[in-house]
């Protein structure tokens, strides 16, 4: 026990804490390398089957928001990789975690990157074997829980129901 916790449980690592930092060969690291070494084409891949399950946000978010989930979607793979490599799901949530401003800010609707959480998932069904799948699928899973949590909270820029917000504003 190291400060009230099992050292093999998951936690996140802080240097000034002095906890240890995550062990990136304690999983799958030659999973997380294939991941790495396919991250743009798992990145084009995975906004494909987005828009594919949500024909609307390419109206929503034009070429210019896509450009930028695209490349967004390479660091979103290289959390994922780092959790496929550690076993740590955290390392994907803590991402999502950090992400929710700056999606806010772009006006980008927290549902859009759970939809990509899911269009990731399918990709790397593809690629990886059933226990490295596993370990992402719980990072993935960690991530939509932060922003399904961070959706809840007022300023998301959700999609309304437009009779109601017609009535909302008075019209």
């Amino acid at each position: 026990m190291a400060g009230g916790r099992a050292l093999d449980s998951p936690i996140v690592s802080h240097p000034v804490l002095g906890l240890l930092p995550a062990d990136m060969n304690a999983a799958f690291p030659a999973a997380a390398d294939r991941i790495r070494v396919e991250r743009a084409a798992l990145g084009a891949g995975a906004i494909e089957a987005l828009v594919v399950s949500d024909p609307s946000i390419r109206d929503r978010l034009g070429d210019d928001g896509l450009r930028l989930l695209l490349r967004d979607t390479e660091i979103y793979l290289e959390r994922v990789a780092r959790a496929v490599a550690s076993g740590d799901p955290g390392q994907l949530g803590e991402w999502a975690d950090w992400v929710v401003p700056v999606y806010r800010r772009r006006k980008v609707p927290l549902d859009d990157l759970i939809g990509l959480g899911e269009a990731t998932r399918e990709v790397l069904a593809g690629m990886l074997q059933p226990e490295e799948l596993a370990a992402a699928d719980a990072a993935i899973t960690a991530a939509t829980a932060v922003l399904r949590w961070h959706r809840r909270i007022a300023g998301d820029a959700r999609r309304r129901n437009r009779y109601l917000d017609a009535i909302y504003r008075g019209a």
